[in-house]
């Protein structure tokens, strides 16, 4: 993903990897969805999507860049912070 990404596109990209790593419906996927309690993802599946997320941005992806991760937002907001390094 190129810097100047939208969140949209972000978000869009996010579906993907959500719905085909652990078969989440794209539609619950937004913003404001944690990512522990609406869309139940557990500890090892958050690696699993920081994994993705520093595949998909090309960057080495730090415990701490992730660690206060909660919610779908939080994850486009940790993309473009990598993306604008």
């Amino acid at each position: 993903m190129a810097p100047g990404i939208s969140d949209e596109d972000v978000l869009d990209r996010l579906r993907e990897v959500l719905r085909d790593t652990f078969e989440i419906d794209p539609a619950r996927v937004v913003p404001s969805a944690h990512l522990f309690t609406d869309l139940e993802l557990d500890s090892i599946d958050a690696v699993d999507l920081a994994i993705q997320v520093q595949d998909m941005t090309g960057m080495r992806i730090k415990p701490e860049d992730f660690k206060n991760v909660r919610t779908v937002g939080d994850v486009v907001a940790t993309v473009h912070a990598l993306l604008d390094r």
